[in-house]
């Protein structure tokens, strides 16, 4: 009988936590709701003690999911244990993870610790959680270069204290794949008490390393591997969701592994995902990406005609990708739209609804054929865009050879109109600074991508904007057919999420500050 493995997925957690990613209550709420509707096992929702939003966000999603457990991260302090409980406490199956580190590099350097006072604080963190749940995890920080008797020796003392699952973090993406996976041998072969708990695994991608990790501590008796969607995270990310439940699926007859994933949401989450963090996915990308299913060359056209297997170890079903068009046009109503992208699993409240149909129907006078990526691309900017602050409500935008580009934005927030005119190196950078303008909020461009997201020249297009604001990097996502349109919403979803992230307050506290220099000079 095949193993389970559990997923815990952290991209709420530590995929937020890659630049730029700032996601607010509600656009956690989504997508933890979709990784219910994936069926993960557990769903670490953020960082409570870390900010007011992070633990309003946690308590939301504690709220809100059903199925999952759900999971608040805590340093080894009772404080933070405190707020992980207060947030969590409202999920069905709350889960405390709390983690302090244990290599020399840390110890010495980071924490300025002995070891026997981390095996102190080990104790009375987990201990301390165990209080008020009943399943604590506890992550060894640097696990991979930490001295294994010494991991063994804090691993036994969680288990003691009352841990149920421990984990074995590759933080900084260190270990290859046979270090690990004898890591993992010597902790079941030498931890106390090691068989009665769940052995997790949570591994960086720094060398290109994390899913093979992952797999083969899987192989060496791991019992949960901790990942995120598209492979989202610190630095260079963690290992990539779809890629390990992949990996399990398609490779069961070597060894024999399962997990519980309904594979077929794999593909909407991904999306959903990319749209709501602002980070495309690369059509490279295992799994997910736009061309894992494409075939150029002749001889492989001519392979997968005869035979699907003879190219393809995946269906594109089997993630629920199915490329087919649909049969919406110009004359289409409110309920044929709300039914399909219900069965393409969007649910939009009735505002978001009465924007897509407006949206939709601008696009349907413009192109003789609706594809189910072109509904997608709508769905996701209005989930995306439910909740921002500013809306775009008008946009103009006009240039010529010889003439200056000119750009006029009309936006909304709270009942309130702001309109703006600005002329720029061209449309796009016009109608960026009318946007600034009417927000009054400053930012310097870093970056500016634009991809097709079908063919043809009246594709629709979709723009990833990264600004930085007062030193933070914020990233914008928008699509529409016109390119102008989708920058707008690119940067403006920018700017919100600075907002979000209280950078505007930054912003006028160092005026004031600038302003009261002045004068007392």
């Amino acid at each position: 009988m095949a193993r389970r493995v559990f997923i815990f997925d952290t991209t709420l957690r530590d995929g937020e936590q890659a630049p730029g990613i700032s996601l607010n209550v509600r656009e956690k709420v989504e997508i933890a709701e979709q990784l219910a509707r994936l069926q993960v096992d557990v769903i670490e929702a953020g960082f409570p003690v870390s900010s007011p939003g992070d633990f309003e966000a946690v308590k939301a999603v504690a709220k809100a999911v059903k199925g999952p457990a759900v999971c608040a991260l805590a340093r080894a302090e009772r404080n933070d244990i405190d707020w992980a409980w207060e947030a969590v406490m409202y999920a069905e199956r709350p889960v405390i993870h709390t983690f302090l580190s244990t290599s020399e590099y840390h110890m010495k350097y980071q924490l300025k610790k002995t070891p026997e006072q981390i095996l102190e604080m080990v104790r009375d963190a987990v201990a301390y959680a165990k209080k008020y749940v009943e399943n604590v995890e506890f992550s060894a920080m640097d696990a991979t270069r930490s001295d294994p008797e010494f991991l063994y020796r804090v691993y036994t003392e969680a288990i003691k204290a009352g841990a149920t699952v421990i984990n074995v973090p590759d933080t900084v993406g260190y270990a290859l794949p046979d270090e690990f996976a004898e890591l993992i041998r010597g902790i079941m072969n030498n931890v106390v008490g090691i068989e009665d708990v769940v052995v997790s695994v949570h591994c960086h991608d720094d060398l290109g390393l994390a899913v093979a990790n992952s797999i083969a501590a899987c192989k060496a008796g791991a019992t949960q591997v901790e990942c995120t969607i598209n492979a989202l995270g610190e630095r260079a990310g963690n290992a990539s969701l779809e890629e390990i439940v992949m990996i399990l699926n398609t490779r069961r007859d070597n060894m024999d592994l399962e997990c519980g994933v309904n594979t077929r949401e794999i593909y909407q989450t991904s999306r959903l995902v990319s749209m709501l963090t602002g980070y495309p996915v690369p059509p490279n990308k295992a799994v997910v990406g736009d061309n894992a299913f494409a075939h150029e060359s002749g001889i492989h056209q001519d392979g997968v005609l005869k035979h699907r297997m003879t190219y393809e170890i995946m269906r594109p079903e089997d993630i629920g990708r199915v490329e087919s068009e649909i049969y919406l046009g110009k004359h289409s109503g409110r309920h044929a739209l709300k039914t399909k992208l219900e069965e393409m699993g969007f649910y939009l409240d009735d505002k978001g609804l009465e924007r897509a149909f407006i949206r939709f129907k601008e696009l349907a006078s413009k192109k003789k054929e609706i594809t189910v990526k072109d509904l997608e691309a709508i769905a996701l900017d209005e989930i995306r865009t439910m909740e921002e602050l500013f809306q775009l409500e008008y946009m103009q935008s006009s240039s010529g050879t010889g003439a200056i580009p000119i750009a006029a934005v009309r936006l909304s927030r709270e009942g309130k109109s702001y309109e703006a005119t600005a002329t720029g190196d061209g449309q796009v950078d016009a109608v960026c600074k009318a946007i600034q303008k009417a927000t009054k909020v400053k930012a310097k461009l870093v970056s500016y991508q634009v991809q097709a997201i079908t063919k043809g020249l009246d594709a629709m297009g979709d723009v990833t904007i990264k600004l930085d604001i007062e030193g933070h990097e914020v990233v914008g996502r928008g699509v529409s057919p016109d390119i102008i349109e989708a920058s707008a919403r690119a940067y403006l979803n920018a700017i919100n999420r600075g907002i979000q992230k209280g950078l505007l307050e930054k912003q006028k506290l160092a005026q004031k500050a600038r302003g009261g220099k002045a004068q007392k000079g």
